[in-house]
């Protein structure tokens, strides 16, 4: 099993734009070995890194580096790229789009 993913966000359904869709994304797999912590009830986990960490790069190519270079076993996600085609407003008013 891959210790990291790297992958492309997609964009939320609340966004609009494709702001935070550039760059990509490794994130660290969460572990199953979770635990509830006995005072305040939350989730706990043994390594700090699997949980909260996400880093971001501007290529694949970097990530991927970043993920030999720490001795991770990782796996690419390329499904998740999009590409935007540019539409103008006018677009809307075409006669191919109505019936």
């Amino acid at each position: 099993m891959p210790d990291v993913r790297i992958y492309k966000p997609t964009k939320t359904a609340m966004q609009s734009g494709v702001g935070r869709t550039k760059n990509w994304v490794l994130e660290f797999i969460q572990p199953t070995h979770l635990y509830i912590e006995p005072l305040m009830k939350w989730a706990g986990s043994i390594k700090t890194n699997s949980v909260q960490l996400r880093l971001f790069f501007k290529t694949s190519e970097k990530a991927i580096a970043y993920a030999k270079s720490k001795n991770l076993t990782y796996s690419i996600d390329y499904s998740a790229s999009i590409k935007m085609v540019p539409k103008r407003y006018s677009d809307n008013f075409k006669d191919s789009k109505k019936n």
